[in-house]
């Protein structure tokens, strides 16, 4: 089926979900993708949920998604996940998707043409613009752009961290993966362990960036492909895990941020979901720490406050007129909480043998 062959009513759509996993210190986005969908008052479709581990627990989340199927990790490339694609499109419909993590962009990002050709609708940044705003060029499109970002470098010898104070660093230090992960140190002992967790799981390069005192601030919104930026909810985190993964914010309204996004989103001519994450440095300036292409995990509050995002987004590959948007309300809370999901043994063994969602008891 092509998009031609797509119906353009996307509140029937089928629309299928990656990023369901949900560990209390560092949930994926999926799951409040999902709830903004499914709440939404004129959505009456299906919602897939994608995810890459069986232990993930939005695959058994019956009030979020009506069915579930594993995908291969990204690490596997983009030719492994069309065919994955493709048998996931021979057992069900599935009109649009939505990814919801840094990891899988580029394989699904190469894989546009074909995704077309199979019906399935999407809007994701181009290659360069991922390419460009990538933590490793942040300084780089700081320049660029005159957007303030913390001093950044690639780390490829541990030994920076016993004699980095000769160099003009001092702790404590930031330590990110080119992917996931940040953790601040404040030692030689603290880095190298850091960078070991990171590079275990994420792999290589490790990143050091400044430590800035402040507090950090949020925006996400949706860029349309002319690189307007649409429905903007920003937040301050008032509550973090141990990861600096948010457990609580409030909705604020901060025009300088909105600016910022605004002069990134037009110099990379960006296409779809993002999310700005900055600091409001205790020197009063606001400086960039990250660009991501997806949604933020704390994306259902966009819902909260009357511009559900994800709704919006699939305006927009309906080729729809996107709707008048509320000012985005102030002063929402939210509070992360984690649940036990209960879910049978055959449920569980059937999704890891097979990758597909088993039914669940009646």
């Amino acid at each position: 089926m092509t998009s031609e062959q797509r119906s353009n009513n996307w509140r029937t759509w089928t629309i299928a979900i990656t990023g369901m996993g949900a560990r209390a210190d560092n949930p994926a986005p999926g799951l409040a993708v999902a709830r903004c969908l499914r709440q939404h008052p004129e959505f009456r479709g299906r919602l897939i949920a994608l995810s890459y581990d069986a232990l993930d627990a939005g695959l058994y989340d019956d009030h979020a998604c009506d069915e579930a199927y594993l995908l291969p990790y990204p690490s596997l490339g983009e030719a492994a996940l069309l065919e994955r694609l493709h048998e996931i499109k021979s057992k069900v419909t599935v009109d649009a998707i939505v990814p919801c993590l840094d990891a899988e962009l580029d394989n699904l990002q190469r894989l546009q043409p074909a995704l077309a050709e199979l019906g399935i609708a999407s809007l994701l940044p181009d290659r360069k613009t991922l390419t460009t705003r990538s933590k490793e060029n942040l300084p780089a499109l700081g320049a660029a752009t005159g957007v303030a970002t913390p001093a950044t470098r690639i780390v490829n010898d541990m030994g920076f961290f016993d004699t980095c104070h000769q160099m003009g660093w001092s702790y404590p230090l930031v330590i990110k993966g080119r992917v996931y992960g940040a953790h601040v140190v404040r030692n030689a002992n603290e880095a190298k362990t850091a960078c070991w967790r990171i590079a275990q799981q994420w792999g290589y390069p490790i990143l050091v960036q400044r430590f800035i005192p402040g507090h950090e601030v949020n925006l996400t919104a949706v860029c349309d492909g002319e690189s307007t930026l649409l429905g903007a909810v920003m937040m301050r985190k008032r509550g973090t895990t141990d990861q600096g993964k948010a457990w609580s914010g409030i909705t604020i309204a901060d025009q300088e941020l909105l600016e910022m996004a605004e002069t990134l989103t037009r110099h990379l001519s960006w296409r779809g979901p993002l999310e700005v994450e900055a600091l409001r440095g205790e020197d009063g300036k606001l400086y960039l720490v990250e660009l991501n292409p997806r949604f933020p995990s704390w994306i259902y509050m966009s819902h909260a406050v009357g511009r559900n995002l994800p709704a919006l987004l699939m305006h927009l590959l309906a080729r729809e007129q996107c709707p008048a948007l509320p000012a985005a309300k102030t002063g929402t809370l939210f509070i992360r909480h984690a649940r036990d999901l209960a879910v049978d043994f055959e449920r569980w063994a059937a999704m890891a043998t097979t990758g597909n969602h088993a039914s669940p008891p009646a």
